[in-house]
């Protein structure tokens, strides 16, 4: 069982463009089976923050939204963040019967290869769990917008697959959404200005991870013949929760269950758009608890 799901965290990181390889899923599946609590969350939370970054970038290109007509585009969204030094260790929590003399600082999962040993009273030493050394995270979503009714667009993404239970067994992706155009009722407005919100739920395995994102905020463009330059202000919030089995050094296997705390951060993205007939392109930086880069392709009108 702890095989599937961590296979499934590791697929996961591959989807995302995290390069993980075979001896890293190992590590991984060891880490977590000697962690808890406060440990397991110091050890994963990079991973919660970069997932909901990504996430929650490179969704927008434009504030233009026709009042009404058939309108639909096909696009592909891809986010990147990188992971900075603060990210790579964390103040772990000594094990029960452990007695510090050194500082309890550890890997996270995206820190060092290799652990450096924490020293105890009577010359003990404690080894926390190594990292894989990740120094990015990249995500790539398909989406659908369609509209346009008075000025309002719908905004779909979705991706499941499911591998047997063999493998990793399901892997989802949904996100719904809408934006109305705010200019199209101020017409002394001289760029394009609309308000929306987005709502994603992200599940792998049965309940290995659980994780749902939602934004909401305002976004500004303005067309010069192909070149669109837009910007967007927005507040999101990400909440995950995470199962796993923990093995003592003493006693039977239990399964353990992680709730992160909900964040919000307020996120603003600057970028721009390029418009060739029905081929649409743009690329953004974007800021909030993570500096994230995107890049979007569309094809529609």
């Amino acid at each position: 069982m702890m095989k599937r799901k961590l296979c499934a965290v590791t697929l996961c990181c591959v989807i995302a463009g995290l390069l993980a390889h075979s001896p890293a899923r190992a590590q991984i599946e060891a880490n977590l089976e000697s962690y808890t609590g406060k440990n397991a969350e110091g050890y994963l939370t990079p991973l919660t923050e970069g997932f909901g970054s990504a996430l929650q970038s490179g969704v927008f290109r434009s504030a233009a939204i026709p009042k009404d007509g058939f309108h639909i585009n096909v696009e592909i969204k891809t986010s990147f963040i990188t992971f900075g030094d603060d990210d790579k260790t964390f103040t772990a929590v000594a094990p029960e019967g452990f007695f510090l003399v050194g500082d309890p600082i550890a890997p996270t999962v995206v820190g060092s290869t290799e652990s450096t040993p924490i020293p105890g009273q009577g010359g003990a030493m404690w080894y926390p769990p190594a990292g894989l050394d990740i120094g990015s995270l990249g995500l790539a979503v398909p989406q659908i917008t369609i509209g346009s009714l008075a000025g309002t667009q719908g905004i779909f993404r979705y991706i499941a697959f499911d591998t047997g239970d063999a493998e990793i067994g399901s892997l989802s992706l949904l996100g719904l959404g809408a934006r109305h155009s705010i200019s199209q009722h101020f017409k002394s407005i001289p760029f394009d200005l609309a308000g929306g919100f987005l709502w994603q739920k992200f599940q792998v395995g049965d309940d290995l991870i659980d994780a749902s994102a939602f934004s909401i905020g305002v976004q500004g463009s303005k067309r010069y013949s192909v070149l669109e330059p837009y910007a967007s202000l927005s507040l999101d919030t990400f909440k995950m929760s995470v199962e796993y089995d923990y093995k003592p050094s003493q006693g039977e296997t239990e399964q353990l269950s992680l709730d992160f705390d909900q964040t919000s951060d307020v996120h603003f993205a600057g970028g721009l758009g390029i418009n060739l007939s029905v081929v649409h392109i743009h690329g953004e930086i974007g800021i909030s608890n993570k500096t994230s880069y995107a890049l979007g392709l569309s094809v529609g009108n």
